[in-house]
């Protein structure tokens, strides 16, 4: 039997080993707490693969620059927290009008501005979904587990390239710094995707043509002989900008509905205890690490509760929720915020159910004995301490 390859692995780091098993080659980012240690282990690691690490002068610059090596044919990766990811944000809609696979990773902490530097928490969650402006569609994947972190990351990046858009892995503090023994699977048990390569020569490519049956165009390097144009403009098959309204109609439909029309492809979730459950709780993150523990302890004492995890944020699971809601009493969103998430599982669950929220945004974890003493006798009260 082969040794396994078992290690001690910070969830940051873990990042960088998931983005280096998918095949990432280059790195553009700018130091920030809490997530500043995937760009000096990206700088320590990629020149072993053959890759490129490059510190830009700021975020702006280093989303911009990883866009540049995408379409050069490099899968391609920065990683932000709160402050970086505001300024990313008009990159990201240039990124997903142009079709640009690449991959955003968010360590959050707290905020607004500058905020809780080096605290928790999961105030970014509706900016990753509207950050930047316009009608779109966004994938955002937000792991729990260091070996979750991991495999997700080799999810962000396969379905980045997949689908021609830019994909965010949400984390928090906690799970981005905490250390756990986890198994990196060998090499031939990794699943990877890469985009699609055209099939036509040069001289007929059209960069976003879509073939007949599909709804992804097939994606051309720079440097390999094919010449397109790039723009953040609306565009036609050409890539050249245009002002029909037609053809803008039709370009941002398929924008949104190459995300929209393949959830079963896109959509991860984990349910915990669900069976005879009567009451569940939503959470996700570091916040579900603690959900679960809350919920072991209050199934034996006869509480008939269990959790729903997204994993895929966005788009959300909502045939998943609103098949839950018809069966449970209650919904508790538990969220390091304010209720982000609550309101998106309040439209989707609130005809069917009550739907609760408990938050915290004081930069400290929830803590499995603050969610039992909330189910148990704190409803409708918002980060109350019991310290």
């Amino acid at each position: 039997m082969p040794e396994k390859n078992v290690r001690l692995m910070q969830g940051n780091e873990a990042c960088v080993e998931g983005a280096i098993a998918a095949g990432m080659k280059f790195y553009a980012g700018y130091p920030i707490t809490p997530s500043t240690e995937i760009a000096e282990l990206s700088a320590a690691k990629l020149p072993m693969v053959g890759g490129k690490f490059i510190q830009m002068e700021d975020e702006i610059a280093s989303i911009s620059a990883i866009i540049g090596a995408s379409l050069t044919g490099k899968k391609s990766m920065t990683a932000t927290s709160g402050p970086g990811f505001s300024l990313k944000q008009e990159c990201i809609g240039y990124a997903i009008i142009s079709e640009v696979p690449c991959v955003i990773v968010n360590v959050q902490r707290g905020g607004p501005s500058t905020g809780l530097p080096t605290s928790p928490a999961q105030g970014d969650i509706m900016q990753a979904r509207w950050g930047t402006h316009g009608e779109h569609s966004i994938i955002a994947l937000y792991p729990s587990t260091v070996r979750e972190i991991f495999d997700t990351t080799i999810k962000a990046f396969n379905l980045s390239e997949k689908y021609r858009t830019p994909v965010i892995l949400l984390m928090d503090e906690v799970i981005g710094h905490m250390r756990e023994k986890i198994e990196i699977p060998d090499e031939d048990q990794i699943e990877i995707y890469s985009r699609k390569k055209p099939t036509s020569s040069p001289e007929d490519y059209l960069p976003y043509k879509v073939k007949e049956g599909e709804i992804v165009p097939e994606m051309a390097s720079f440097g390999e002989g094919y010449r397109f144009h790039v723009t953040g403009l609306v565009h036609n098959e050409t890539g050249f900008p245009t002002n029909n309204n037609k053809v803008a109609e039709e370009l941002i439909a398929r924008l949104v509905n190459k995300i929209e029309n393949n959830l079963d492809d896109i959509i991860d979730y984990e349910e915990y205890k669900l069976e005879g459950a009567e009451e569940i709780i939503v959470a996700y993150g570091a916040t579900a690490r603690s959900v679960k523990s809350a919920i072991d302890e209050l199934r034996q004492s006869g509480h008939k509760i269990g959790m729903f995890r997204p994993i895929t944020i966005w788009p959300v699971a909502e045939e998943q929720i609103e098949k839950i809601a018809k069966d449970v009493n209650r919904i508790t969103v538990i969220e390091m915020n304010m209720g982000q998430y609550f309101n998106e599982i309040d439209r989707i669950a609130g005809k069917h159910t009550k739907v609760d929220k408990y938050g915290r945004i004081d930069g400290e974890l929830i803590t499995p004995d603050e969610i039992i003493y909330y189910i148990k006798r704190g409803r409708g009260q918002i980060a109350k301490s019991i310290n």
